[in-house]
Order: structure tokens, then C-alpha cells, then sequence
């Protein structure tokens, strides 16, 4: 039985603790947040996503810490779940690491690159297992985008575009573009984390977007640039209207066939497209932030470091996205 620490509870919080509710190899001892109707469980923060952050997991029955530093501390907590504002990732999942904890850190890893790196190097020679919780690696419906396009069983892909708009989620945290770093970082990083994953590092990016909740880029279409890929595409962002909603999409077009994700299919998100006929495609009726919980915990679990998520392929993804920031400033394709 492994003892976990949350530290944070607002959506992402309450979306790991409900998943640790569910789990009988774990059990949380403990919470921190410096907003104490959150503490109190007065507050419970939800999600953008249906079936996210429920507020399943009963906050009153483990120890309560305002200040996370004082979690990281508390000599009974085996993991750390680091689930604060982009800008704290780096120090205290840092902190954690250096007490041997196991650290599982939301995304972004960090506000900079920079600051992404410095991670990366702390969790490399740390003794504790490290991963961000890169959700869309593990994402049914993308998982099987993935397996497709690594063994090739559609052929090559020809071009591939992602999708992922919103209105503007609200909170004071958001609408500071300074510290969350505008959708660009904070949402759309989701689909170009998915693309280095899928694709790897592109040679260029090339990036048009716009400021409209916060000083910072909330709404971009970057094209990515591969060798072997005609067209790879990403649009991103949170600036639609109030009441718009969420919307998350991929349309991927093979040699051989179109795979076509949607949340607002009736059947299935994903549909398979092959010779003539649309088929809907069953898959498991779990969120992404189950299963990367999953994962990390059979990580620890058999001493083995995460090979799904590594950390420098979400310091990666951070940099990738300051290139696009980069390009949209300069209206220049930026080599990466």
C-alpha cells in the first residue's frame, strides 16, 4: 500500500483524488491548499470534461496542510502528487524529489522551458520514480492512434490534425496569462505534447494566434513540420464564447483509412473510416487521468522508471510550444 500527498485541489486535484478513491493499492493520508474552503471541502472545484474532478474522495477524513512544502515533509507520504499552478511545479516537485519521494506532476511541467529542464535534471539522478501526467498518452481513443501509426497497419500518415477549443475556464489563475501562460500552454500543450509523443520532435513550427482572455496567446493553429508527414496540424484554445463548452477532436487521414475522434459522437468518440464504411470503436470506458495514474503507480510499484512519459519529452513539449509562442510573435516559421 503505497501512502500519497496531493498537493492542490482544484480541478486536476479533485479529478486524481476521485481516481485514488477508486484504487486499493494506495491510500491518501493527506491534502494541501492554501485556499481554505477548498481545505475545508467547503469548495469543491469541477472540470471542463464530463466525469471530471466528481468530488468523490471525502478530503475530511485524512490530514490537511495548508502549505505543501509541510505534505512533502510529512515522513508517512511515499508520493507526491503535485497538482499547484504551472509556476510551482519546478520547486516543489524539486522539493519532493530531493526527500526521495515518488513525484507524479501535472502538466505543464513548468511555466519555461527553462524551468522544465532544471526538473528533468533533478528527476534523472533522483531516487524517487518521476512523471508529468501527460493525460493524452494515455487517452482511449489516442492510445489507439498511436499503436496505428507506429506499426504503419493503415499505411503512412498523409496528414493529421488536432483539434482542442473552449470557452475561457474562469479563476483568477487563468486569466493571469503571466503565470498560467494563456491556452497555448495550458490547453493546447495537451495536443502538442500528443504530436512530439506520436511524431517526435518537428523540424520547424509555424504559429498564428491571438490574445483575448489573458496577455498571453489563448487561441493558436500551429502547423508542425516533418520530413515524412505532408501536413501536420494543431489548433488550440480557450477564447470562444461563454457556453461554447469543450470540444476535443483529431482527424487523422491514412494511406488506407481516416480515424476520426470526436467527445461529441453519440456511439464512440472514435470512428474508424475504411473502405467505404464509418465504424465506431469501442473502447474502454475510462479517462486518460485513470490510467496514468494507473501507470505511475505500477511503476513504483515495480521499480521501474516511467518509459510512457519521460521527463525530457515534457520538457520537450514545453519548449516546442515556446517555439510556437516564438513564431506567432514574429509571424516566422521557427526551426526547432
Amino acid at each position: 500500500m503505497l501512502n500519497v500527498g496531493v498537493i492542490g485541489l482544484g480541478m486536476m486535484g479533485n479529478t486524481h483524488l476521485d481516481v485514488y478513491a477508486k484504487r486499493k493499492d494506495v491510500k491518501v493520508v493527506a491534502v494541501a491548499d492554501l485556499i481554505p474552503d477548498r481545505l475545508s471541502g467547503k469548495v469543491k472545484v469541477g472540470g471542463n470534461v464530463k466525469g471530471q474532478a466528481q468530488g468523490s474522495f471525502d478530503i475530511n477524513k485524512v490530514k490537511k496542510y495548508a502549505e505543501g512544502l509541510d505534505l512533502i515533509n510529512d515522513p508517512e507520504i511515499q508520493v507526491v502528487d503535485v497538482c499547484l499552478p504551472t509556476p510551482l511545479h519546478m520547486d516543489y516537485a524539486i522539493a519532493a524529489l530531493k526527500l526521495g519521494k515518488h513525484v507524479l506532476c501535472e502538466k505543464p511541467m513548468s511555466r519555461t522551458a527553462k524551468d522544465a529542464l532544471k526538473l528533468a535534471a533533478a528527476a534523472k539522478g533522483a531516487k524517487g520514480k518521476f512523471m508529468i501526467a501527460q493525460c493524452m498518452r494515455f487517452w482511449p481513443g489516442w492510445t489507439d492512434l498511436k499503436e496505428a501509426v507506429d506499426s504503419k497497419k493503415y499505411g503512412h500518415v498523409c496528414a493529421a490534425h488536432f483539434r482542442r477549443v473552449a470557452n475561457h475556464p474562469g479563476g483568477e489563475f487563468y486569466k493571469d496569462g503571466d503565470r498560467c501562460g494563456g491556452a497555448v500552454l495550458d490547453l493546447h500543450i495537451h495536443d502538442t505534447d500528443f504530436i512530439n509523443f506520436v511524431f517526435g520532435t518537428p523540424k520547424s513550427v509555424f504559429t498564428r494566434g491571438y490574445c483575448k482572455e489573458t496577455n498571453q496567446l489563448d487561441h493558436v493553429i500551429t502547423s508542425y513540420e516533418y520530413p515524412k508527414v505532408p501536413i501536420v496540424v494543431a489548433e488550440g484554445g480557450w477564447a470562444m464564447s461563454p457556453g461554447f463548452g469543450f470540444s476535443m477532436q483529431y482527424t487523422v487521414n491514412f494511406e488506407k483509412a481516416t480515424m476520426q475522434f470526436d467527445l461529441a459522437f453519440a456511439d464512440s468518440p472514435l470512428h474508424l473510416i475504411q473502405g467505404g464504411k464509418r465504424t465506431p470503436v469501442k473502447l474502454a470506458p475510462k479517462m486518460g487521468y485513470e490510467l496514468e495514474i494507473a501507470y505511475f503507480i505500477d511503476c513504483v510499484n515495480k521499480g521501474k522508471k516511467p518509459a510512457v512519459v519521460t521527463p525530457e519529452s515534457s520538457a520537450e513539449s514545453v519548449r516546442i510550444v515556446e517555439a510556437e509562442v516564438k513564431s506567432a510573435k514574429t509571424g516566422k516559421s521557427v526551426k526547432l
